[in-house]
């Protein structure tokens, strides 16, 4: 008499079910990420910390994917920007002189390093200043203050 195999038992299925779905969790808990300097509902102080003049440069092209100085990706589609002293992560107002238009930037990169520069921008930054154009313009750049907010529910019970 010939015996059949002995069937997969339904623990053993179940198992291997539950590791295949660990997996995918953990593959595609990467793609759900939260960007860690997305604007956000941040505020800060209109009066700036301190201000300089000087002229800005943008940049993009071969740079765009490659690290900046504080370790991220630089994106054209940010509003960021390259100074030589500013902390990281500092918010500047960059104000186009030629034209009135402002943009708020995060410092995460070096540079210019272009005698005259203050401020490099990246592209979506020097677009909404209009210095597209130009390619170099006078700024006013202002180092912005956040302004925390603690907030406290209202609860009557």
């Amino acid at each position: 008499m010939r015996t059949s195999p002995a069937p997969v038992s339904f623990l053993a299925f179940c198992r291997a079910l539950f590791v295949a779905a660990l997996c995918c969790m953990f593959l595609l808990s990467g793609c759900a990420s939260i960007d860690p300097h997305s604007p956000g509902l941040e505020l800060y102080d209109s009066k700036p910390i301190s201000t300089e003049f000087g002229k800005a440069s943008y940049y993009g092209g071969r740079w765009i994917g490659r690290l900046t100085a504080n370790g991220e990706h630089y994106r054209a589609t940010d509003c960021t920007a390259a100074h030589k002293r500013l902390p990281f992560n500092s918010v500047v107002r960059v104000t186009n002189l030629k034209n009135g238009k402002s943009v708020i930037v995060r410092i995460n990169n070096r540079g210019p390093y272009a005698k005259g520069r203050i401020l490099d921008l990246s592209v979506v930054a020097a677009r909404k200043i209009d210095m597209i154009g130009d390619g170099i313009v006078k700024v006013k750049a202002e180092v912005l203050k956040p302004i925390e907010i603690i907030s406290k529910p209202n609860r009557q019970l």
